[in-house]
């Protein structure tokens, strides 16, 4: 529940989130066997995220969280600030909170290096 990142994905701007998430996770293949439960956004709902996504990792279980529609103003979902927080948190990198970079490569080494710094920030406390 720490919301550190395993993994990272550079696109271009007119890749959607969904086709994105999909190659993300084809890229885990293998490498975390532990994880059980992927928490989703409604963006992941649909029969072609679950299907592409039972073709590459079938032990991975999806839960999509909603937003309640009786819910006004603003409402904390579950599991979802864990990843608004970890936006947050590599939000404060100079680099990444401005699209500079010319290369997808060079936006992935930086927020690699962003979380490497997060995840040194949280053992060293």
């Amino acid at each position: 529940m720490q919301g550190l990142l395993l993994q990272g994905l550079i696109t271009s701007a007119d890749v959607q989130d969904r086709d994105g998430g999909i190659a993300l996770l084809s890229t885990l293949f293998g490498m975390f066997p532990f994880l059980k439960k992927l928490f989703a956004d409604s963006a992941y709902q649909g029969p072609v995220f679950h299907t592409a996504l039972a073709t590459i990792l079938p032990n991975l279980e999806t839960e999509i969280v909603r937003r309640s529609d009786a819910a006004k103003g603003f409402v904390a979902l579950p599991k979802r600030w864990i990843v608004e927080r970890s936006i947050g948190w590599l939000n404060r990198c100079r680099r990444l909170a401005k699209d500079w970079e010319n290369l997808n490569l060079s936006a992935f080494i930086f927020l690699r290096l962003a979380s490497i710094r997060l995840m040194l920030r949280k053992l060293c406390n």
